[in-house]
Parts: C-alpha cells; sequence; structure tokens
C-alpha cells in the first residue's frame, strides 16, 4: 500500500514538472533577454508611479507662486528650479506626469477601439464597405497627424479635452489599416473556414475568432501610439491650443520657457527631458513587445 502511495507521488510530482509553465512566467523570461524592452518597461512603470502618486511626492504644490524665488537656479529648495512666478519646475513636472499620461492613454484608447472596430469590419466585409472606409482613411492619412489635429482644435477650440479628442481622432486611420491588414490575413486561414462551415455567424467569427488573433499588432501599435500622442499633444500645448495656463503641462511649460531659454535654461530643459524620456521608453517597450508577441520570434 505505501508502496503504490509512494508510486502515485512520484506519478504526480513528474507531471507538475512536465507542465509548461503559465504563460506570464515565459513573458517575464523573454522580456528580461531584451534589455532595451526592459529599460523601456523600467521608465514607462516610474513615470507612471510618477503619475498615480504624484501629489505625494511632488516637495511644494505646482501652482504655488513665490516671488522672493522667482527664476531661481536648481537647489536643494527647488531641484530643478523655479519658473517666472517662482512656482517649482520639479512639482509642475512631477502634476504634469497625470496630464500627460492620460492625454497619451485616452487619445490612444479612443482611436484604437474606434479604429479595431472599423477596420475589422472592413478586413471582413470586403467589397463596397471595405472600398469607402479605406478611401476616408486615405484621405485622412493625406494630411500630418499634428496638422490634422490642428484643424480639429480650430474646430473645437483650444483645451485639454478636445486635445485628446483631436489627437485620437488624428491617429484613427491607423488603427484602421492596420486592423484590416490583419484580418485580410487571419480570415483566410483554415480555422476560419472552419468556423463558416460549421454554420458560425459572422459576428461570431469577427468576435470570437479574428479579433482575438489580430490583437498583438493593436498592441504594440497601441503602446508606440501613446509616446507619440504625447509628443503631439506637447507640441498643440505648446502652440498654445492643448492646456492652458497654470495647467502644469508639459508642452505649456516649454511655451512659457521659449522667452527664458537664456536667463533660465532649466524650464525648458527639465520638461523637454520628460516628454523624450517618456516617448524613448514608450517606443523601446513597444519595440519589445512586437518581438515578444511575434510567434515566429522565440
Amino acid at each position: 500500500m505505501q508502496e503504490q502511495i509512494l508510486a502515485n507521488a512520484t506519478a504526480g510530482e513528474s507531471t507538475a514538472l512536465s507542465q509548461p509553465r503559465p504563460r506570464s512566467a515565459r513573458f517575464l523570461r523573454r522580456l528580461i533577454r531584451r534589455p532595451l524592452a526592459l529599460i523601456g518597461a523600467v521608465i514607462v512603470l516610474l513615470f507612471l508611479l510618477t503619475a498615480v502618486f504624484g501629489p505625494m511626492l511632488a516637495p511644494h504644490n505646482p501652482d504655488y507662486l513665490d516671488y522672493s524665488a522667482v527664476l531661481a537656479h536648481p537647489s536643494a529648495s527647488y531641484p530643478f528650479g523655479t519658473d517666472d512666478t517662482g512656482r517649482d519646475i520639479l512639482s509642475r513636472i512631477i502634476a504634469g506626469a497625470r496630464i500627460s499620461l492620460t492625454v497619451g492613454l485616452v487619445a490612444v484608447g479612443t482611436a484604437m477601439i474606434i479604429g479595431t472596430l472599423v477596420g475589422l469590419f472592413a478586413g471582413y466585409l470586403g467589397g463596397w464597405v471595405d472600398q469607402v472606409i479605406m478611401r476616408l482613411a486615405d484621405v485622412l492619412l493625406a494630411f500630418p497627424d499634428i496638422l490634422l489635429a490642428i484643424v480639429i482644435i480650430a474646430i473645437l477650440g483650444p483645451g485639454l479635452v478636445n486635445v485628446m479628442i483631436a489627437v485620437g481622432v488624428s491617429a484613427i486611420p491607423v488603427y484602421v489599416r492596420t486592423v484590416r491588414a490583419a484580418v485580410l490575413s487571419v480570415r483566410e486561414q483554415e480555422f476560419v473556414e472552419a468556423a463558416r462551415a460549421l454554420g458560425a455567424s459572422s459576428w461570431r467569427i469577427m468576435w470570437s475568432h479574428i479579433l482575438r488573433n489580430v490583437t498583438a499588432p493593436i498592441i504594440v501599435l497601441a503602446t508606440l501610439g501613446v509616446g507619440l500622442s504625447i509628443l503631439t499633444a506637447a507640441g498643440l500645448s505648446f502652440l498654445g491650443l492643448g492646456a492652458q495656463p497654470p495647467t502644469p503641462e508639459w508642452g505649456d511649460m516649454l511655451n512659457e520657457a521659449q522667452t527664458y531659454l537664456q536667463q533660465a535654461w532649466w524650464m525648458a530643459v527639465f520638461p523637454g527631458a520628460a516628454i523624450m524620456l517618456v516617448v524613448i521608453g514608450l517606443n523601446l517597450l513597444g519595440d519589445g513587445l512586437r518581438d515578444l508577441l511575434d510567434p515566429t520570434i522565440n
């Protein structure tokens, strides 16, 4: 009896050892093997934590006007210096992380949802639906993203919410074309033909079989798109079309700094470095995800 119990336990251990590792463990192992992607993930995580816990991290109130420290050099009291009204640059950059990341995530989320749905319909249905959708996408793609966003802002008016709308709308055609191309290749696969032969409806095929197999390029595009959206939103704010003072948005901070480049270099350098770092981090993470989600790469 004891021998049988021991044999069963040994068999159980060997079965447990032979089971494949969870997907999350394999994903992390592959991520660690790509140092640039790991660096990008760390940078993005740091900015996300800054955005979430910003009020607790900021050494000063980002809107407090200290007229006794106007254009103060970086020091122990003000590590990144102050601006032309005595506001702490570090505190405003920390507060701006939440604004910039929110703009990027909302804009990309809007573009991803609308673009994915439209591209899915265009790729699967084909025919005149595909032709109409793709011609409209071509018209929008004929305009540079920033120019199209400026046109939308000119119609809606300046403001942070309108920036999210403008940046999101300008990014929709890219998602439409990407998803459509992926759907065109997936819809001819054997498992889709088998589902069709078994009598599955078009809706079920699109949602249950095709969409789940085109998520990888969508995730990669969205990761890269957040960085581009942050950069576009900062450019609009720099032109005075985005966040309005005294909102601590990085692009608006650069706009305020251009008058004092020779007197107070820190007003432009530190907000510009924040934009550069978050965009680089998102690009590195996006490139790493592209390799990790590619089934042809081990």
